[in-house]
């Protein structure tokens, strides 16, 4: 504090004008809505106007990596414990003496031991649901939504259109869900051009 709030309130912009651009489009509010989270800037300024609504349901995605059974992950809140970094407590990937360890993900931007704190208390409190997604789902949803929107979506959403793309099937077609995609893949190419065996 009050850090993690200065970010919160700069970033809710994402989620003030999703909520007005919905209402206006729609007339109603999204059934659920979801966002990447490693440190949990872009979530978190998506989630928070949507707090009180009780009838959005709202899901994190944290970097499941090669999975949780061992370390090369950084689903902090999926596979971590409380602790304290950069002064804040909240959920990281620790070993037995409470040193930081490091995680793995295939998105840069995912790839941190932690997260922030509101998103603990959120997790804590079961506001928000938080959901591991795998490097090889993510780089299916990349190529994905490139093949079919012709967009090249960061590998952070990546992660956040893979779980998308595994709950729509099973809601009504006129349900509503809003996929935060934070960021442009072009970034990314080489390193998904390495994990597909391709030379650039």
């Amino acid at each position: 504090h009050p850090y993690p709030e200065l970010v919160r309130d700069f970033q809710s912009v994402i989620g003030i004008e999703a909520r007005a651009q919905i209402l206006e489009q729609e007339g109603r509010l999204p059934d659920t809505i979801i966002a990447a989270v490693g440190g949990g800037s872009n979530a978190i300024g998506l989630f928070h106007p949507f707090l009180d609504d009780r009838s959005v349901k709202i899901i994190g995605i944290e970097a499941g990596g090669r999975g949780l059974d061992g370390i090369e992950h950084c689903a902090s809140m999926n596979a971590g414990a409380p602790g304290v970094l950069h002064g804040n407590r909240t959920y990281l990937l620790q070993n037995a003496d409470g040193q930081i360890m490091d995680g793995h993900s295939i998105s840069a931007g995912l790839d941190y031991p932690g997260v922030g704190p509101e998103h603990s208390w959120l997790r804590d409190s079961g506001r928000v649901d938080y959901v591991p997604v795998l490097d090889d789902e993510a780089l299916e949803a990349f190529q994905l939504t490139t093949r079919v929107e012709g967009i090249i979506p960061a590998l952070e959403s990546a992660h956040a259109i893979a779980h998308a793309v595994k709950i729509v099937p099973a809601m009504d077609k006129d349900q509503i869900v809003i996929v935060n995609l934070s960021g442009r893949g072009d970034k990314d190419v080489h390193t998904v051009a390495n994990m597909l065996g391709m030379e650039i």
